[in-house]
């Protein structure tokens, strides 16, 4: 799931490889200053613990 993201560039079930853009960062409200991006990982509609299942070394 990515939050506050101006565009997502990947779908579900696209295989992703270092480096690539998935999403471009936006503002979620008029008041945000600074452009975020938020990645969740999310199954069964539970929040996921990602360095599971993504090494971010």
């Amino acid at each position: 799931m990515y939050k506050n993201a101006a565009s997502v560039t990947k779908s579900q079930g696209n295989i992703v490889k270092s480096g690539e853009v998935i999403a471009l960062a936006g503002t979620s409200t008029p008041q945000k200053t600074n452009a975020t991006l938020r990645f969740e990982l999310w199954k069964d509609g539970f929040p996921i613990d990602p360095t599971q299942f993504i090494n971010f070394n």
